[in-house]
């Protein structure tokens, strides 16, 4: 799996992902300070699954009916210490393979997903 990481995913969130072997780049090292629309762009240009604790990218996703590529997953978790939550993180990630073509929306008791629009 290709994954994005927001600039507000904490590097140890990143670092555990690069460990357990995901392709992931992060927009705090690529492209610091870019627009939600570039994230999407650049998640597009490399068909990649943007993670995310913003909300915004629902928006666009929503009410423009833009497409990220891959898929959008927005973490809606506490923010606890990220030493934490990159282990529960991973273990999400791993429980299921149909992340892609999905906007999911991962809250503490619960996985939402609704299929992305058409490209």
């Amino acid at each position: 799996m290709k994954l994005l990481a927001d600039e507000n995913i904490s590097s140890s969130v990143v670092r555990a992902l690069a460990e357990e072997g995901y392709d992931i780049l992060w927009v705090r090292t690529e492209a610091p300070g870019i627009s939600d629309l570039d994230v999407m762009r650049l998640a597009c240009r490399d068909n990649r699954l943007i993670l995310t604790y913003d909300k915004d990218f629902g928006e666009l996703v929503v009410k423009e009916n833009l497409c990220p590529s891959a898929g959008i997953i927005l973490l809606r978790l506490p923010l606890k210490n990220p030493a934490h939550i990159a282990p529960c993180i991973l273990d999400i990630l791993k429980s299921r393979t149909d992340w892609e073509g999905h906007f999911s929306v991962i809250e503490e008791k619960r996985i939402r997903m609704r299929p992305l629009p058409s490209r």
